[in-house]
């Protein structure tokens, strides 16, 4: 049985967007199994990628993406064994 492509893309959407794993998708978006492997398709295929790349065009050729980004530095933050402390070349101390 296939499923209409509406269901299980309704399916993703729902998932992505509460967070629930795959088995506990509602029944109503049809077999979580169903689901995950047309997700998984599509994702390996590009299919995801393509459709943002269009959507950002149209969005951008009607003036409404506005690309300026700024980055703060106190809310990038490194892990704390980033640093090239006590390495091969790195410094060891102050």
């Amino acid at each position: 049985m296939t499923l209409p492509d509406q269901q299980v893309i309704n399916g993703m959407v729902y998932k992505i967007r509460t967070g629930i794993s795959w088995r506990d998708l509602p029944e109503r978006h049809g077999p979580w199994q169903t689901v995950y492997t047309r997700f998984r398709r599509y994702a390996l295929d590009g299919v995801f990628t393509r459709a943002l790349q269009q959507i950002q065009a149209h969005a951008d050729a009607a003036g409404d993406i506005d690309w300026l980004v700024q980055i703060g530095s106190t809310s990038v933050r490194a892990h704390q064994h980033a640093g090239a402390t006590g390495r091969k070349g790195g410094s060891t101390g102050p």
